[in-house]
């Protein structure tokens, strides 16, 4: 008897030795996982933890813009700094442990949660899933573990926990007891817990997120109530008023928004109209973002000043695909003037020193959206479009781009707007009347364009752009 107990208290310290080691390559490769640049890999029996170091990248196309060639000459080294600064804090607000790269093992008997554990942060919640036999242990890093249950046990929070039991229904009990509960408060953010049975080992993420209030809009039931028409205009109130004849044409209750910053205003006359002036030439898009502020329908039909309704601008069918793919933000349709409906936009990361790169090419498309064989997936169209009216204002219009800009929209929007363009919707454009004054501030200068090129140097965190 003494000799198996001596044998056990050996085993004991054997495993609490293996423990130790584990954690700490643990805590190593988590606390430095998120800072390195140089490559991680981690390789237990049973998982391996990635982190890859991305290499430079390189624009093609028929223009190419390198962007650190339009920074201003005596500003050149600070920009730069400022820039790798601003994006170290930029990794800090979109990066946790559930970015790392996690390859799961071939065949192991442990059973735990892989996918959908998600806590709300400071809250305790049980872990689900968790059953193995003997003895068994888990170990966390942005929380504290502790077993719940009608018997007071070990409620006061560790980091790891231990347990063994000749039952195994006893340990299978305390298992599904379990809780985890978060020392950190972020919007979003996770942690990765370390599950151990005899050798085998297995990491699952845990998402730690705080819960987020519905925003819902109450369709009706007819256009009016789903739709409103945005613009944004600037000395041109004879076509505004062409614009407008047009849509009355078709849709004469549906409300018009502009957005006027034209040197001399004019009241535009008419019913459901609201005009809302700004300081003279303050630019494109900050009038886009002024209209689209005041929409108060769950989505807006963005048309230019100088756009037609025609028998063929019909907004039911946009809203018809936006209704059917909940999933969408974007649904473009096609101005008879404009040689193209749609681009794709390609980015890579680059390295961390020079940033990334940006290509824009013209007419590409994805794949068809389901059920509308007319529509397709794509990353920008054109200035009609039917757009998602919070999830557009959660990307904004930069007020800093004044004289040419849209693609910059779908640019600050890659990744977080779902874009698709249709072709059996499309607008007229009137015939361009002569207006010297609008041309003067229309026209970009190569002043205006080489601040436009810096400004993505820095904002967007890019080396290059092509188009």
């Amino acid at each position: 008897m003494h000799h198996f107990q001596k044998m056990g208290r050996i085993r004991g310290v054997i495993f609490a030795f293996l423990c130790l080691s584990v954690l700490l390559n643990c805590y190593y490769l988590y606390n430095h996982c998120q800072t390195e640049e140089t490559p991680i890999l981690q390789q237990t029996r049973t998982h391996q933890v990635v982190s890859r170091r991305k290499s430079p990248c390189t624009c093609q196309g028929n223009i190419v813009y390198n962007l650190k060639d339009h920074l201003p000459k005596g500003q050149f080294d600070e920009i730069v700094k400022r820039r790798a600064a601003e994006y170290r804090k930029h990794q800090i607000r979109i990066n946790s442990s559930l970015n790392r790269l996690i390859l799961a093992p071939s065949n192991t008997p442990l059973q735990y949660p892989i996918q959908g554990f998600t806590v709300v942060p400071l809250q305790t919640t049980l872990i689900p899933g968790m059953q193995e036999p003997w003895l068994v242990s888990l170990s966390v890093s942005s929380g504290v573990l502790a077993i719940e249950g009608p018997v007071e046990r070990d409620k006061e929070g560790r980091k790891e926990i231990t347990i063994q039991s000749d039952s195994l229904s006893n340990l299978n009990d305390l298992l599904g007891q379990i809780a985890y509960t978060s020392t950190v408060y972020r919007m979003k953010t996770g942690d990765l817990a370390l599950f151990r049975f005899e050798h085998h080992q297995a990491v699952f993420p845990i998402i730690i997120q705080q819960p987020s209030v519905p925003v819902l809009y109450d369709i009706g039931d007819d256009i009016n109530s789903q739709v409103t028409i945005a613009t944004k205009t600037f000395l041109r109130y004879p076509e505004l008023q062409n614009l407008i004849s047009s849509i009355r044409k078709y849709y004469q209750e549906i409300k018009i928004i502009i957005a006027d910053d034209s040197l001399e205003p004019e009241k535009v006359k008419g019913s459901n109209i609201e005009q809302y002036f700004m300081p003279p030439a303050q630019g494109w898009f900050a009038g886009r973002n002024l209209a689209v502020s005041q929409v108060t329908t769950k989505y807006f039909l963005w048309v230019d000043d100088d756009f037609l309704f025609t028998d063929q601008t019909k907004i039911e069918s946009l809203v018809g695909v936006m209704e059917a793919t909940p999933e969408l933000d974007v649904v473009g349709g096609y101005v008879e003037s404009t040689s193209y409906p749609c681009f794709s936009l390609v980015y890579e990361d680059g390295d961390v020193e020079e940033g990334g790169c940006l290509s824009r090419h013209i007419g590409v498309k994805h794949q068809p959206v389901p059920g509308f064989p007319t529509c397709f997936f794509t990353n920008g169209v054109v200035n009609f479009f039917l757009g998602r009216t919070d999830t557009v204002l959660s990307v904004g219009f930069d007020p800093l781009l004044k004289r040419v800009a849209h693609t910059e929209f779908f640019m600050d929007g890659l990744g977080r707007l779902l874009v698709a363009s249709c072709n059996d919707a499309s607008i007229g454009h009137q015939p361009r009347r002569d207006n010297e004054k609008y041309s003067q501030f229309r026209q970009q200068l190569q002043k205006d364009e080489e601040e436009k090129l810096a400004h993505h140097y820095f904002k967007n965190n890019l080396k290059c752009v092509s188009y």
